[in-house]
Parts: structure tokens; C-alpha cells; sequence
């Protein structure tokens, strides 16, 4: 098969799953690209093309149960009532420990789930046992030889023993993203903003998925908000939802302004709950600045993105078995049957993942991490993101020393002009912006 026709069949593939997703009628559709990559007739790549186009004005179908616009002038509207602001003061000290910890957090889940990227839960339990490890609460060790078919690469630098600094990965680089974009544009940053830093400061193959294509837009002219739509079916996955940090920790008890920022952040590569994940997990950070307690961080982050999502189904849904007093092992059967169905690295399954995390870890900075990573799906994501949150919660004075000694204050970035750089500098650096107008 010609590789250009290879590639347009692949995308109506992946497009209409996407679609199918968000409630459109897609059956039809399938059965003419399936057709005609089986046929293969002389003019397929023309039919594929008629295809892609059309399915850019699929609808979802009427009696869809779900309200999930893409534009902020529609989202806040339907959004729950929620505090926005958080009344309390928070002391200096207070602010510099709880930022400090906010970034230790997310390296330090980034680097317990970075080596399982992508296994599913099954295959973690077989590792643990191999490893004798009743809990992810440490650092994963060399994976001894077993017969289990589980092995971890040797002598990678995320593994204990052999740590020495946090590793690059792209969950850190977007953190540092979002805070040179506050820093050089401030709060008044837009979309284009975004786009053009990516493309002075981002290499594209550090790029994924969603913000690959996005990239590629952008290259080829198209900018915010179109780049979000044109030819990526990957809009609605975890890429955004992994951008949001910064933001939070931007806005220590304003959960609005925090996902007001991440919207525009979201919007140059995803749609609907793409964007959502985004404003999520900023609010969440923000609410955690000024809360001492997860459950309560997480209700309010509900309150900034639409109560008629899947995204907020999802978690409303976790929130409800935390309530009922179910096991963290029966919320994770729970999340793997409602939304297994889902790509391993889709919002939705993911942020179910993290909330399960927070609430179940019981404000234990180990085993929050832990559970967020033996869940599997995206494990570095979700490891740094409930770090991050965790983090933000306990302050860094709270984490075990053992998670932050082999990190020697010091993390690698892929982002130009950054390149390896302190911890403790970072969060200094978000201090100021937090005190910025």
C-alpha cells in the first residue's frame, strides 16, 4: 500500500475513535475506510482525503449525554459553583515550602514511573513480587532475572542506586515551559504565545502525540485554535493535562485564574476533555496551596471545567467510591471497567487514575506516588502529576528524605536555554512569579 494512502487510513482510524468517543455516529464512516484500504482502487488516496475532510463536520449525535465545549466563553458558563478564590493567608515560608515541594513532588513521581511507562497494572504486581516490594513507596531497584517476563533496562538512571539527578522527561520540560511563558509574557500570555515558545524553545522530537501535531501545525501556519483540531486525533489525550503545573503554582488559592491559564495553554493542541484535564489539574494545584486536605482540593477543582463532562463523571465517580468506603483495589477495578476503553494515554482514564491516587494515599506523600504508579496506563504522568498535587498539599519539608537526597537538587531539562538546572532555583523562580500582578 502506498505509504502517504498507509498514513491518511491510519489517521481516519484514530479520528474516528476520537469521534466515536465524543458521541458522533461513526459506523458508517469506518465501514468506507476499512472498504477502501481493502480495495486499495486507483484513486484512494483522493477517497481518503473526501473522507478526512468530512469527518471535520461530524456531530455528536443528539440524545449524547454529555455538554463538552471547547471555547472558555462556553466552558465557564457550565461549570458548578465554586469558590474561585480561596480565602487565606498564606505566610511566606509557607508559600516557598509548599512550591518547593509542589516541583520535588513531580520529579520525584516522574522518576517512580518513568522505567514503567505504559505497563498495566498486572504486569507492575508481577515486578513487585519479583522485586519483594509490598509497596512502590522508594525508588525501583534492579529488576533480578526471573521467569516472569519482567525486566526493568540495567543500570538506568532513574532506578535506585543509580540516581544521581531528575532525568529529563517531557512531564518536567512543560512545567519549565509554563514557567518561562509566565515569565516572559506574564499573565496576560495567549495562545500564540504558547505556540511560538514551542517552536523557539522546544526540539520536535521531544514532542508527542497531540503536541507533535500541533508542532507540525504550527510549522506548516496554522496557529491556535485550529492547530488544536487539524489532523489530530490525539486532542483529547493526556498531552494537556500534563502542561498545567506552572499554572497551579502560579496561583496559590485561585483555582479560577489558575485554570483560566491553563485554557490557554490547552487550546493550541487540544479540545474538549483534552482541555478540561488541563484546567483540572491547575485548579487542583491551586486549591492544594491553600488546603490541607485532598478530598477538598480535588471537589473544588471540579467546580473550573463543565459538570456535563465524561472528565468530570469520571472523578465525581471515584469521588463517590472514596466515599462508600470502597478499597483502593476495587476503585482500580472500578476505573479499569468503566474506562478501559479508553487509549492508555487518554485524559480521562489517567486523571481517574491520579484522583485515586490522592484520595487513597491518605495524604502520604509515598504512598500517593506509589498508588498512582502501580495503577499503570501512563505511569510518569500520573506519578509526577499526584506528586506534584501531594506536593503542593505537604510542602517539601513533609517528603521523605529518601525521595529527594539522590535528586542532588539538580533536574535536566530538553527546553533551550534551560538545560540542567536546580530545584531549588525553579521554585524560587515560581515564587516570583506567584508575586508577579
Amino acid at each position: 500500500m502506498d505509504k502517504d494512502l498507509e498514513e491518511l487510513i491510519s489517521y481516519a482510524r484514530e479520528e474516528l475513535t476520537t469521534l466515536s468517543e465524543q458521541g458522533c455516529e461513526t459506523w458508517e464512516w469506518e465501514r468506507r475506510v476499512e472498504l477502501i484500504g481493502r480495495e486499495a482502487p486507483p484513486d484512494a488516496a483522493e477517497q481518503m482525503e473526501a473522507v478526512c475532510h468530512a469527518l471535520r463536520n461530524l456531530q455528536p449525535v443528539s440524545d449524547f449525554p454529555y455538554d463538552e465545549p471547547s471555547a472558555l466563553d462556553r466552558v465557564r458558563p457550565r461549570c458548578p459553583e465554586g469558590p474561585r478564590h480561596i480565602s487565606v493567608t498564606l505566610s511566606t515560608v509557607t508559600l516557598e515550602d509548599k512550591t518547593l515541594g509542589a516541583w520535588l513532588g513531580r520529579i520525584c513521581g516522574c522518576m517512580l514511573g518513568k522505567p514503567l511507562e505504559g505497563w498495566d497494572h498486572g504486569k507492575i504486581a508481577d515486578l513487585m513480587e519479583v522485586c519483594d516490594l509490598e509497596q512502590l513507596d522508594d525508588y525501583l531497584p534492579e529488576c533480578p532475572e526471573n521467569n516472569r517476563g519482567v525486566a526493568l533496562p540495567e543500570g538506568s538512571p532513574v532506578l535506585r542506586g543509580n540516581i544521581t539527578h531528575g532525568v529529563r522527561d517531557d512531564d518536567i520540560d512543560y512545567t519549565v515551559v509554563g514557567l518561562r511563558i509566565l515569565e516572559e509574557h506574564g499573565r496576560q500570555f495567549e495562545p500564540r504565545h504558547v505556540a511560538e515558545f514551542w517552536l523557539a524553545h522546544l526540539p520536535y522530537h521531544r514532542t508527542y502525540t497531540a503536541e507533535r501535531v500541533a508542532y507540525r501545525n504550527f510549522v506548516n501556519g496554522i496557529w491556535p485554535p485550529e492547530s488544536a483540531r487539524h489532523r489530530n486525533p490525539y486532542r483529547e489525550w493526556i498531552g494537556a493535562q500534563i502542561r498545567a503545573d506552572a499554572f497551579g503554582y502560579a496561583c496559590p488559592g485561585r483555582p479560577e485564574e489558575a485554570a483560566g491559564l491553563a485554557f490557554r495553554d490547552a487550546c493550541i493542541s487540544h479540545t474538549k476533555n483534552g482541555i478540561y484535564g488541563e484546567m483540572w489539574v491547575a485548579a487542583m494545584l491551586a486549591a492544594a496551596f491553600a488546603c490541607d486536605d485532598a478530598i477538598k482540593a480535588i471537589e473544588i477543582s471540579l467546580t473550573e471545567i463543565p459538570r456535563e463532562s465524561r472528565l468530570s463523571e469520571a472523578l465525581r465517580e471515584v469521588l463517590g467510591w472514596h466515599a462508600d468506603g470502597l478499597s483502593a483495589e476495587d476503585a482500580l477495578e472500578g476505573i479499569i471497567e468503566s474506562y478501559g476503553h479508553y487509549h492508555p494515554v487518554h485524559t480521562i482514564n489517567n486523571a481517574a487514575i491520579v484522583a485515586r491516587a490522592l484520595l487513597w494515599g491518605e495524604m502520604d506523600f509515598s504512598r500517593t506516588i506509589g498508588l498512582a504508579v502501580q495503577a499503570g496506563l501512563d505511569t510518569d504522568c500520573n506519578g509526577a502529576t499526584a506528586g506534584s498535587v501531594i506536593g503542593a498539599l505537604l510542602g517539601a519539608d513533609a517528603i521523605p528524605e529518601h525521595w529527594v537526597e539522590p535528586l542532588n537538587d539538580r533536574v535536566e531539562t530538553a527546553v533551550f536555554g534551560e538545560g540542567e538546572r536546580a530545584i531549588t532555583e525553579l521554585a524560587e523562580r515560581t515564587r516570583r512569579v506567584q508575586d508577579s500582578p
